[in-house]
């Protein structure tokens, strides 16, 4: 298995090789040369296995550089039971007959971002000690990627990690969680500003490639094709536990942001998973609801992006759509450059014509929520079955109802537990969300951040003096 760019500027390279490469030389993204394809016999020999297992066998599909049985001890690492507060690692948590949530919240910083990091850590660990090289993470988080990544990476050998956050844009148990880390090889910038222009700055030092190069910059937001790929087990695993048999169908609803957990899914359904419908959740940031609607991609600028009560989906540019405009363009990368390019100059690009391949070919549809939506969708779930869920997941519990089917169903896709947005789970059910007991007084601890305006400059001069080299 090789990979390419979506701009069609990178010779094929090894899985290890783009896992430290973050974005492509050109400026796209890595993608499968060719996906993996999976028949039915062997999805339906899956259906035994333990999540650690079902790992292994979907990854080594796209790292068929790491030896096995180096790579069945990584994923067995990653999602040990030890690390997670479900012994099945991801439990579906039924809703009603039609609906249930893919329960993505168990591990260590309580949101789904955890699914891909555990195993990022192990991983890159693996390959830079292979390597005998170091390697300096710099990342961009509206929120859960931040701390799932620190979490993930502290302590670890030959990686340090500087995570830009917007300030004031997260909810205080986010911050807590990512700014009272004391290791020595983890770095957190607040930035003046909305998470939109951080990954900017992120996007623009991994777009100088001298600068790239001397400071051995990496990434591990979901730019890194090894997030979206431990992304798709998931997929796979919730597909084994609504089904019974061969060929049934199940529709998947997403909350999203930076486009990357539904991209996992869409890649799934590329590799034969049976997928009836990608339904895509957005807050009042809904550019993305926007252009599944009328095929037209305009971002917004950040006096545009709304700051909303699902913090995490605050993003007005999605960094992971880049790949599915690759495939819905015929994976032509002069093309999905020429788009970019336009995008630049206009601030919009037109795909109208491609509006009616949404759903029919890729089986994307789309719906937005609001915040009076997600405070009724907590507040009904709370009192009618009992069960508390965060306000992202509130967002995807709200549009996924439009889409329910007889007889397909619909699994959820989780965000994050209640307890890190107590605020509006306050004022959904006149009550705070219980905190794990674990992390009680989590936002008691000292923190350590460095604060500073949104600048380039001023985050590539910090970088120069604490990078790990």
């Amino acid at each position: 298995m090789n990979y390419v760019s979506t701009r069609g500027g990178m010779a094929p390279q090894a899985f290890s090789d783009i896992l430290l490469e973050g974005l492509a030389p050109d400026g796209g993204l890595a993608v499968p040369q060719e996906l993996p394809r999976i028949d039915a016999a062997t999805l339906e020999s899956w259906r035994g296995l333990a999540y650690a297992d079902l790992a292994f066998e979907v990854l080594s599909r796209f790292a068929s550089d790491i030896p096995p049985e180096d790579l069945r001890r990584l994923t067995h690492a990653a999602y040990r039971p030890a690390s997670f507060k479900s012994a099945e690692i991801v439990p579906v948590k039924p809703i009603d007959g039609a609906m249930a949530l893919l329960g993505l919240s168990e591990g260590p910083t309580l949101a789904f971002k955890d699914m891909a990091m555990q195993f990022l850590g192990q991983v890159f660990e693996y390959v830079l000690g292979k390597r005998g090289a170091t390697l300096n993470i710099l990342g961009a988080t509206s929120g859960d990627t931040g701390s799932a990544a620190e979490y993930a990476l502290r302590g670890k050998k030959g990686v340090a990690v500087f995570m830009l956050s917007p300030y004031g844009r997260m909810s205080a148990f986010q911050r807590a969680q990512m700014y009272s880390l004391q290791d020595e090889n983890i770095h957190n910038i607040a930035v003046h500003g909305v998470f939109d222009q951080a990954q900017d700055i992120v996007k623009a030092l991994a777009g100088d490639l001298d600068f790239k190069r001397r400071m051995r910059l990496g990434a591990v937001n979901s730019i890194n094709w090894a997030r979206i790929a431990a992304q798709v087990v998931y997929y796979f695993w919730g597909w084994l536990r609504a089904t019974s048999g061969p060929g049934q169908q199940v529709s998947f609803t997403v909350p999203s942001g930076n486009f990357g957990n539904i991209l996992s899914g869409h890649i799934a359904r590329g590799m034969g998973l049976p997928v009836r419908r990608l339904v895509l959740a957005t807050n009042e940031n809904n550019v993305l609801e926007e252009f599944f609607r009328t095929g037209i991609y305009s971002p917004r600028g950040p006096e545009q992006t709304y700051a909303t009560s699902s913090p995490s989906m605050d993003i007005s540019r999605a960094s992971n759509f880049e790949r599915f405009i690759y495939d819905l363009v015929g994976r032509d990368g002069h093309r999905v450059k020429a788009l970019w390019a336009e995008m630049a100059r206009t601030g919009r690009f037109d795909l109208t014509a491609e509006r009616s391949r949404l759903e029919s070919e890729f089986g994307f549809v789309a719906g937005e929520s609001s915040h009076e939506d997600r405070l009724g969708t907590i507040r009904t779930l709370f009192e009618s079955r009992g069960l508390l869920i965060d306000p992202h997941t509130a967002d995807g519990v709200k549009v996924a109802a439009r889409f329910v089917e007889p007889g397909i169903p619909m699994l959820v896709l989780e965000t994050a537990l209640p307890a890190k947005f107590s605020e509006t789970i306050q004022q959904a059910i006149g009550r705070p969300a219980p905190v794990p007991a674990d992390l009680a007084g989590l936002e008691s601890l000292p923190q350590r951040v460095e604060v500073m305006d949104c600048d380039a400059k001023l985050v590539r001069d910090f970088l120069e003096k604490h990078a790990k080299l």
